[in-house]
């Protein structure tokens, strides 16, 4: 009898906890999340994901609260991930520069494993932009003057190992040209930059956009498959001769061990936030498109991008010595 008792105790007391986890995942989120985003306030990345954050609280029911934490090649929020509870109340934008990070830093996580991918969410649409009163006219004059002056030509990105770093070297060494690389850690520095004369050129994402609908930037070619509707007139590099198309995917992320069941409500939330005209209008103003990946195929675009970017790094000789 004594043993059946401790026996029922247990199972009740297993029971009990069991019917406290489920509940505790069925009342999340019970408290504000924190999304931290790569790039500083004021760029499109953080304009777009206030709009998707304001999208989701109304959802979740908790406010999305944007912590912006710009540097390090947009790899700061991954890094975070490391040591923030699993618990679904930290998750983070992952940019295509976290699957480099291993390649060119000494670090002890891992992108793929060490992170539960959530959703993707878009891509950015990049291209290279001059000031208006730049002689370079046309992308044959940029080539030209670079090929003239190797190392001269100066140009801006968001970072060092960024898309819009690795890109416009990878376009360099197709066309056998030596360019000067200054990082910045946001849109909104670089174009400060450029528009005062300390660049000639910034390669970036469209955040650029109003600059060029105002007359101060000119846009010399864009990255993506086609030509962007809101600069018809600038080429696409495949039409300048240049093989490469570049959209840098992004996505959210959760710490390492998050329950699936919190993991699913989340992407289930953002996933109609992104849904929402009021977001797809929010990218449209920097020529970016939804880009929907579901929690699995996140997941297996992160592994594939992985190797990818690793033969990309060696491609440029810039990966660490071993």
């Amino acid at each position: 009898m004594f043993r059946r008792s401790i026996l029922c105790a247990a199972l009740l007391g297993a029971a009990a906890a069991a019917t406290t986890v489920h509940a505790q995942q069925q009342a999340f989120p019970s408290r504000p999340i924190k999304l931290i985003i790569a790039f500083p306030a004021g760029g499109p990345t953080d304009i777009t994901m206030r709009q998707l954050a304001d999208n989701a609280s109304k959802i979740l029911g908790q406010p999305v609260v944007v912590d912006n934490k710009p540097g390090a090649g947009g790899t700061l929020p991954a890094q975070a991930l490391q040591t923030a509870p699993a618990d679904g109340y930290t998750i983070a934008q992952i940019p295509l520069g976290v699957f480099r990070l291993p390649y060119t830093t000494k670090i002890n996580w891992d992108p793929v494993k060490d992170i539960s991918y959530v959703i993707n969410l878009t891509g950015y649409a990049f291209g290279i932009a001059v000031p208006a009163d730049s002689p370079f006219k046309t992308w044959s004059d940029f080539v030209a003057y670079a090929k003239a002056n190797p190392g001269k030509l100066s140009y801006g990105s968001t970072g060092t190992l960024t898309s819009p770093h690795l890109t416009t070297e990878l376009i360099a060494q197709q066309l056998g040209i030596q360019l000067q690389h200054v990082p910045y850690k946001g849109s909104a520095d670089l174009s400060t930059a450029v528009l005062g004369g300390h660049l000639m050129a910034i390669a970036d994402s469209t955040g650029f956009a109003p600059l060029v609908e105002s007359g101060k930037l000119r846009v010399l070619n864009t990255w993506g498959e086609k030509r962007l509707a809101k600069f018809p007139d600038a080429p696409t590099l495949k039409e300048v001769g240049v093989d490469i198309v570049q959209n840098s995917p992004f996505g959210l992320g959760a710490p390492k061990g998050t329950p699936p069941e919190v993991v699913k409500k989340l992407h289930d939330a953002f996933k109609q936030a992104m849904e929402e005209p009021s977001y797809v209008a929010a990218l449209g103003r920097y020529d970016m498109l939804p880009i929907y990946m579901s929690s699995a195929d996140y997941t297996k675009f992160a592994q594939a991008t992985f190797m990818r970017e690793k033969a990309l790094i060696e491609k440029l000789g810039l990966a660490k010595p071993q």
